[in-house]
């Protein structure tokens, strides 16, 4: 492989803000007398919100209001519960210095990803964030992964990996035909993320560093 293009989700792989995610939709539900279990609701995150919110909703007008609560609160709340995993901020920055083509797939819309990516510090170091709202399918279907590979100068997938923590990315990675690597640090544990079968196991970011450095040199 020549010097691969990464690939990133960004909810649970770059940041840890599944506290805000989980929040949010506390929010967004309360008072309700149906809301979804924490275990369901944590299982969907990397697929699109308004999915989710549907499981739960009574009709399409109700999408719209639950959404509307979840991004408010999501919004308001981002900056104090929004972290950089250990060790993530410096991996980027080395790896962008290194010359990586670097993107971020998200099923966040590109709005939030890029105030988050700018608020751990790391924004300037993606060349694309592939959000929401930027294909009509979405994880985990191949086409975001796709689609960041096109804007990174139309690289084959066979010269990317795909770094994500769930089995959306994996799965979406997977059918994108790169190279796709778990993240453990996120919600998820070895076994719910084997189902999806990546090709790479990742305990940390210095198992990143090393990953890419092996791939380079083939």
């Amino acid at each position: 492989m020549p010097r691969p293009a990464i690939l990133f989700d960004l909810d649970g792989t770059l940041i840890d803000s599944i506290d805000l995610l989980v929040t949010s939709m506390v929010y967004a539900f309360e008072g309700r007398d149906v809301q979804p279990p924490l275990d369901e609701w944590i299982a969907g995150i990397g697929t699109p919100l308004d999915a989710m919110l549907r499981t739960w909703a009574r009709d399409d007008e109700d999408v719209l209001a639950l959404r509307a609560r979840y991004r408010e609160y999501q919004f308001a709340n981002h900056d104090a519960k929004t972290h950089a995993y250990p060790g993530a901020v410096d991996t980027v920055r080395a790896l962008h210095a290194a010359g990586y083509p670097l993107a971020v797939v998200t099923s966040k819309l590109e709005y939030g990803a890029r105030r988050s990516l700018k608020w751990i510090g790391v924004d300037d170091c993606f060349t694309a964030v592939v959000g929401i709202d930027a294909t009509t399918k979405h994880k985990p279907e191949p086409e975001p992964v796709w689609h960041a590979l096109t804007l990174l100068g139309d690289i084959p997938p066979a010269e990317a990996l795909f770094i994500g923590d769930s089995t959306h990315d994996m799965h979406a990675g997977n059918a994108a035909g790169v190279a796709t690597a778990a993240a453990l640090w996120g919600p998820f544990s070895r076994a719910q993320l084997e189902t999806a079968h990546p090709r790479y196991w990742l305990n940390g970011f210095d198992d990143v560093r090393a990953l890419v450095d092996r791939l380079a040199m083939r």
